[in-house]
C-alpha cells in the first residue's frame, strides 16, 4: 500500500533555495534512499529558517523512508505527526490544505500496516473530508486509491476495481509529474489485477493492456526514469502471468514471468515483485515436474534471506513441502508444512482482523458523526446568531430612545436657541444704531476740533510771529527767557494744532496722488532735513540703503511724513550722543525700512496703545520734549493705506525698531 506520497500539487520547478536543496535530496533518495536522507540530515542541520512548505517536503521523505524502506512504523508516524504539527502552526491551514491531505493519509497508512484499522479508517476519512472541502480531486484520488487497497485486502475486488478506477479518473487533475504517472499507471494495472481476482479475466486482459500502452505512449516523457519505467513494466509482466496460469497458457504465462524475473531481479529494482514472480514461475515448474524446480526454489530462499517478504515466504514453504512430498521425503516435506501454516496462520490473523473490520460502516459510522457533529456547529452558531440579533435589537431599542430623548432635548434647544437668536439680534440693531449715532458724534467731534484748531492757529500763529520778531530788538535777559518761553509754547501748539486737522481732515485714509518713488532717495532726503535737528542733542542717524535702487508707486509726501514721524520719534527718545539707524531690505516682492534707536524704549503696558489716536501712552523726550500721541496713529493709517503694514519691536531700556514693509510696484 503506498504511504507519505509526494505533494503532487507543488511546483516542482521552484527557484528557491532550500527548494532546489530538498529536490536534490530526493533526487539522491531515489537511486539510494540511506544517502538521500543523510543529505536531507545535513541540509536541515545547516539551515534552520526553512520554509513551512520547504520543512514539510522534507519530513514526508523521512515519513516515507522509514514507512517503506527502513520499516520503523513508530519514527515514520513522529515524521507524519511533525508534518502535521508546521501545517497547524503555518497560521494558514487552508493554503496547506494539499499537504495536510497528505498528513491524514500517512497517518491512515501507519496506523493501517500496524493492523489499527479504526484509527486509520478515521485518518483517511479525515484526507477525504479535506480533500472535498476544498474541491481538491488530487487529494480524492489519493483517498479513492487507499479504499481500493483496503477492498482488495478484504477481499472485495470488484468494489476494489471501481475505486481503483475512480481514483485514476481523479488523478487526471493532479499536475501531471513523474510521481502522477507512476501512480495513475499502477491504477491501471491494479484495475486489472482486482478484475482478475473478480473471475474477470476478459476485463483485466482489457486493463493490462491499458497499462502497457500508457507506459508506452507516456513513458518516453520522463526519459530520465527510465529503470522505474521498466520496473513497472515488469510489474504487469508479473500479474498478467497470473492471468496465463488461470487461463492454462504455461507457455504464455512462463515467457511472461521470465521477462519480468529478469527486470526486477536486478539490484535497486523491485525484487520483491521479483520473488513474487519467481514462486509464480515455480508454481509452473511444480505442475509441470519441471527438473529446474528445486534450483529455482533455492534461488528465491536466498533472495528472502536478503529480502525480506512475508507473502512470499507462505507460498515458498508450501512449494517446498509439495516439493518433497512428491519426492517421497515426508520428513522434510512435513517440516516445510509446519512452517507453512505457522506463517499462514500468522498472516491469516491479519487478514482476518482486517476483513472483520466493516469499513464502509466505520465510514458511515464517521460521516454519521460529522453530520452530528456540523449539526450541532450549525445549532451552536444560530444560536450565536441569536444572541447576537437580541444584543443588537436591544442597542437598536436603546439607540431610538437616546434618538427619541435627544430630538426632544434638540427641539428644547432649539427653541431656547431661537429665542437667544432674537435677542442677539435685538443687541445687534441696538449696537448697530449705537454705532452710527457713535459714528455721528465722531464727526461732530472731528468737526468740532477742526473749527477750534482752524480758530486757534492764526491767533497763536500771530503771537509765534510777534514773538520772533520781539526777540530780534534789545532787551535784557529775563525778558529774553520769557519770550522764548512764550515762542516755544507758541510753535508747540502750532504742531498740535497741524496735527489736529491732518487727523480731522480725513486726509490720511486717502492716499492722494501717487508715483514711481525711488525708496533711497526718499529716505536720503528725510534724514538730511532732520541731521540738524539729531546734532542738537550731538546724535546721529545712519543710513543703509539698497545696493540696487528700487523704485515704489507711493505717494511721496505721505510716505515721507511717516519715515520723518519715525526718526523724529527716535531722536525724541534716544539720550545724548547715540546713533539712529535707518536700513532698507530687499524681500523679493516687498520692501522693508526699519528704524532703530537705542533709546529708552517703550514699557510693555502700553505696547498695545502706541498707534492709539490721542493714546494715553504720552511719554516725554530724553530731553523734556513733548508728546501729543497723534503720529504713530497718523503713520499706521498712511502705510496700511498703501497696503502695507507698520509694527515695532521694544526692549524698555534698550531701545525700540520700528518696521514698515510695503509692496514693490508691480511690473
Amino acid at each position: 500500500m503506498g504511504s507519505c506520497s509526494k505533494n503532487q500539487s507543488e511546483d516542482a520547478s521552484t527557484t528557491n533555495y532550500y527548494s532546489k536543496e530538498i529536490d536534490k535530496g530526493r533526487d539522491i533518495y531515489n537511486n539510494n534512499p540511506a544517502k538521500g536522507i543523510h543529505y536531507l540530515d545535513s541540509v536541515l542541520a545547516q539551515h534552520k529558517n526553512i520554509g513551512t512548505a520547504n520543512l514539510f517536503e522534507a519530513y514526508e521523505l523521512y515519513c516515507t523512508y522509514y514507512y517503506r524502506v527502513h520499516v520503523n512504523y513508530d519514527k515514520a508516524m513522529r515524521y507524519a505527526d511533525s508534518m502535521l504539527n508546521i501545517i497547524q502552526k503555518s497560521g494558514n491551514i487552508k493554503a496547506y490544505a494539499k499537504q495536510l491531505g497528505i498528513c491524514y493519509f500517512s497517518k491512515g497508512d501507519i496506523y493501517f500496516a500496524t493492523g489499527h484499522f479504526p484509527e486509520a479508517y478515521q485518518n483517511y476519512y479525515l484526507g477525504k473530508v479535506t480533500g472535498k472541502n476544498n474541491f481538491d480531486n488530487c487529494t480524492l484520488a489519493d483517498y479513492s486509491y487507499r479504499m481500493g487497497m483496503i477492498m482488495y485486502k478484504q477481499a472485495h475486488f470488484s468494489i476494489a476495481a471501481n475505486y481503483f478506477k475512480e481514483s485514476f479518473a481523479e488523478s487526471t487533475n493532479c499536475t501531471m509529474n513523474f510521481v502522477t504517472f507512476y501512480r495513475m499507471q499502477e491504477l491501471l494495472d491494479n484495475t486489472a489485477i482486482s478484475y482478475n481476482k473478480a473471475g474477470l479475466s476478459d476485463s483485466a486482459l482489457v486493463y493490462f493492456d491499458r497499462t502497457l500502452v500508457y507506459l508506452k505512449h507516456e513513458g518516453p516523457k520522463y526519459n530520465e526514469r527510465a529503470d522505474l519505467i521498466e520496473v513497472a513494466k515488469a510489474v504487469v509482466y508479473g500479474n498478467l502471468g497470473q492471468l496465463y496460469i488461470a487461463k492454462g497458457d504455461y507457455i504464455k504465462a512462463e515467457d511472461l514471468l521470465k521477462k519480468s524475473i529478469a527486470i526486477n531481479l536486478k539490484k535497486g529494482n523491485d525484487n520483491r515483485d521479483a520473488e513474487l514472480s519467481e514462486l509464480k514461475l515455480a508454481n509452473i515448474y511444480t505442475k509441470n515436474n519441471d527438473p529446474g524446480l528445486l534450483d529455482l526454489l533455492t534461488d528465491i530462499r536466498a533472495q528472502l534471506d536478503s529480502v525480506k517478504n512475508p507473502d512470499a515466504e507462505v507460498e515458498w514453504n508450501h512449494l517446498m513441502a509439495n516439493y518433497y512430498e512428491r519426492q517421497n521425503e515426508l520428513k522434510k516435506a512435513l517440516h516445510y508444512f509446519d512452517e507453512y501454516d505457522l506463517l499462514k496462520d500468522s498472516v491469516a490473523k491479519t487478514t482476518q482482523k482486517l476483513k472483520e473490520s466493516d469499513v464502509n460502516q466505520q465510514f458511515k459510522d464517521l460521516e454519521n458523526q460529522s453530520t452530528i457533529n456540523n449539526l450541532k456547529t450549525d445549532n451552536q452558531l444560530k444560536q450565536n446568531y441569536l444572541t447576537v440579533a437580541l444584543i443588537y435589537s436591544v442597542m437598536a431599542l436603546i439607540i431610538i430612545l437616546l434618538i427619541f430623548l435627544n430630538w426632544r432635548r434638540s427641539k428644547a434647544s432649539i427653541k431656547d436657541l431661537s429665542r437667544l437668536n432674537a435677542q442677539v439680534l435685538q443687541q445687534k440693531d441696538i449696537l448697530e444704531q449705537a454705532f452710527k449715532e457713535l459714528e455721528v458724534a465722531d464727526k461732530e467731534k472731528d468737526r468740532i476740533l477742526r473749527a477750534v484748531a482752524h480758530d486757534l492757529r492764526n491767533p497763536i500763529g500771530g503771537i509765534a510771529s510777534l514773538t520772533a520778531l520781539m526777540l530780534m530788538e534789545e532787551m535784557d535777559t529775563e525778558q529774553k527767557e520769557l519770550l522764548e518761553l512764550i515762542q516755544s509754547a507758541t510753535n508747540n501748539s502750532l504742531e498740535l494744532i497741524n496735527e489736529i486737522l491732518e487727523v480731522t481732515g480725513n486726509t490720511s485714509l486717502n492716499t492722494g496722488k501717487k508715483q514711481m518713488v525711488d525708496i533711497n532717495t526718499l529716505l536720503s532726503n528725510s534724514i538730511e532735513l532732520l541731521r540738524f535737528k539729531a546734532a542738537e542733542k550731538n546724535q546721529k542717524i545712519k543710513l543703509e540703503t539698497l545696493e540696487t535702487p528700487e523704485e515704489l508707486f507711493i505717494n511721496r509726501e505721505k510716505i515721507w511724513r511717516v519715515m520723518s514721524n519715525l526718526i523724529s520719534n527716535a531722536i525724541k527718545f534716544s539720550p545724548q550722543g547715540s546713533d539712529i539707524y535707518v536700513k532698507v531690505i530687499n524681500e523679493g516682492d516687498n520692501i522693508l525700512i526699519s528704524v532703530t534707536d537705542h533709546g529708552i524704549g517703550i514699557p510693555d503696558n502700553i505696547k498695545n496703545q502706541v498707534f492709539n489716536m490721542f493714546t494715553q501712552a504720552k511719554r516725554a523726550g530724553t530731553a523734556g520734549e513733548p508728546s501729543f500721541g497723534l503720529g504713530l496713529s497718523i503713520s499706521k493709517q498712511i502705510v496700511e493705506s498703501h497696503g502695507g503694514e507698520i509694527w515695532f519691536k521694544s526692549e524698555p531700556g534698550n531701545g525700540t525698531t520700528f518696521y514698515i514693509r510695503l509692496k514693490k510696484a508691480v511690473s
